[in-house]
């Protein structure tokens, strides 16, 4: 016997068997058979259902610094899960061959299987990441629900692209977050994704004040959001909420619809400067390079990356090992 459909929340009826997803910012009226723009929202006879919920493209354990999140439990790792399908449409996509598509028959994982396997490979958290977990708004906020009973923790890697409720109910239990800023331009979110920029840095924002461990991710395109003055306003931005939020700027390779030539490193270097005025943790990604946490009173490295390889050897008793400055990193003074 099959199970009944999940239906899910944050909708609308409207007339005609039509209904309105309120989930994100897209806010789609779907006729009945289609799906919203994420393509995993079905309008099944004037309900909003989740034949997707529990469809998981990908699940392995990975190092916590993968996500990126650098400054929560270094050096650790735990199981990840993926997804299909998003609420954007960028051109840029490095996992667009889930992201842009939907399996025909997907197989379902349950929210207490996901949990168990993370017990058993002895992982302290899940992480919701690949495609944008977001849309999967049931399915991850039941799994954390659980995870959080059973003594996990929950990382977000996301869009943050959510209608102010929904960001709440879900922010409320996860314990770490990255958010994918793709620009500080709404004309940039608007004519290249198909999104806007402010539900974006309104949930960065809620996640600050909730509490919740926060790092941001822009992958930098040239001639698109490769900027200086864009950088900075984005360094500004994060650093009016606090300083010490961690901004990993992320070289951009050619994929999918963008023929761009790469990121060169030496422009990714120039705006790291550009950050570093304003936040205390500026980090270069997809660069083949030592990534270091250096103390911002005394310089000294704290945290040394190569590759996956970890080092802490800068950091004793929570504190710089040189000049006692407090390390701000979550997790450093557990046992896991």
């Amino acid at each position: 016997m099959s199970e009944p459909e999940k239906v899910a929340e944050y909708y609308r009826e409207k007339e005609d068997g039509v209904v309105q997803c309120v989930l994100c910012p897209n806010v789609c009226i779907i006729e009945p058979g289609e799906t919203g723009e994420c393509r995993i929202r079905l309008n099944s006879d004037g309900r909003l259902t989740l034949p997707f919920y529990g469809a998981l493209s990908a699940v392995s354990t990975d190092p916590i610094e993968k996500k990126p999140l650098y400054h929560f439990y270094p050096a650790s790792r735990l199981l990840s899960v993926g997804f299909y399908g998003c609420s954007f449409h960028c051109p840029f996509c490095q996992n667009y061959s889930i992201s842009q598509s939907t399996p025909a028959s997907p197989s379902s994982t349950s929210p207490e299987d996901v949990v168990n396997r993370a017990l058993k490979e002895g992982s302290f958290a899940i992480a919701y990441t690949y495609s944008e977990p977001s849309i999967h708004f049931e399915y991850v906020r039941d799994t954390s629900k659980i995870a959080h009973e059973q003594g996990l923790k929950n990382v977000l890697v996301t869009n943050g692209y959510l209608s102010a409720k929904a960001a709440g109910e879900l922010l409320q239990v996860t314990d770490a977050v990255n958010v994918d800023l793709k620009s500080f331009n709404e004309k940039f979110y608007n004519e290249e994704i198909g999104g806007k920029l402010k539900p974006v840095l309104n949930f960065i924002e809620l996640a600050a004040e909730l509490g919740v461990h926060l790092e941001v991710t822009t992958l930098v395109i040239p001639t698109k959001n490769d900027t200086e003055k864009e950088i900075d306003s984005i360094a500004e931005f994060l650093a009016e909420i606090s300083p010490s939020i961690p901004l990993h700027l992320s070289a951009y390779y050619p994929t999918y619809k963008y023929t761009i030539s790469p990121t060169p490193p030496s422009v990714l270097e120039n705006l790291s400067k550009v950050a570093q005025k304003r936040l205390r943790y500026v980090y270069l990604g997809n660069v083949r390079s030592e990534v270091i946490t250096r103390c911002p009173s005394c310089g000294n490295k704290l945290i040394r990356r190569t590759g996956f390889h970890v080092s802490l050897s800068g950091i004793d008793n929570v504190v710089c090992s040189q000049c006692g400055f407090p390390a701000e990193i979550v997790g450093i003074d557990k046992d896991y």
